[in-house]
């Protein structure tokens, strides 16, 4: 445990940093997937959830969570899939 006032603050910002960003994953995995099963599925919001993947592997890109070349790689993944 921190004794300096400014580790103290610091943890405690970092922590509520780590649960921001762990929800923001979280949400991009999420989406990602439910696009997965509508495309296994053979749903018809299949690009509506499409654009939801997108926008948030855009987000977590633009926040830095996660790099740009797994960004570029997950989109592409993705626009393979809905191509099929």
């Amino acid at each position: 445990m921190p004794n300096i006032e400014s580790a103290i603050k610091r943890a405690r910002t970092s922590e509520a940093a780590n649960a921001k960003n762990s929800s923001q994953v979280s949400t991009m995995r999420t989406a990602i997937k439910k696009f997965d099963q509508a495309v296994e599925a053979g749903a018809d919001n299949v690009d509506a959830l499409y654009k939801d993947a997108v926008k948030a592997i855009d987000m977590a890109e633009t926040k830095g969570l996660i790099h740009k070349n797994k960004a570029s790689r997950d989109k592409s993944r993705l626009s393979k899939k809905i191509a099929k």
